[in-house]
């Protein structure tokens, strides 16, 4: 652009634009260089924002992805705890079954001592004590 568009809007006299015509110019160039640099900081700053958004994103998902990763973590561990209990009460109740069971032999083997040694009397107490022991 020239001098006279950029500067026309700018009311003064003929003779004052002649005077501050160098002036202008210095500032024009000014202008120029100011525009420049700001352009330049202006894609810095882009620049940066973008880098800064992208390592907020990266974070964000590894923090996610840690998350997740826990999550997984705790089920695991609560269906292990499951798993546990679950065979903890299995063996509980197979060991009260065996209980029961040996409690219910051990009476039926002294019922059993209890009904030969009254159909035999006393001569079959040998003979009781060796049928007893191949039980």
């Amino acid at each position: 652009m020239t001098h006279m568009e950029k500067f026309q809007d700018i009311s003064m006299s003929k003779s004052m634009r002649g005077l501050c015509k160098e002036e202008d110019y210095t500032f024009l160039a000014m202008t120029e260089k100011s525009t420049e640099v700001t352009v330049e900081r202006a894609l810095e700053e882009d620049y940066r924002e973008r880098t800064e958004d992208r390592v907020r994103r990266l974070l964000e998902r590894e923090r996610l992805e840690e998350e997740r990763l826990r999550e997984i973590e705790e089920m695991k561990k609560e269906k292990e705890q499951q798993w546990r209990t679950h065979v903890e009460k299995l063996t509980s109740s197979q060991k009260k079954n065996l209980q029961d069971r040996l409690t219910r032999l051990r009476r039926f083997r002294e019922f059993q001592r209890k009904v030969l040694g009254e159909e035999s009397g006393t001569e079959g107490r040998l003979t009781l004590n060796k049928l007893l022991t191949r039980m």
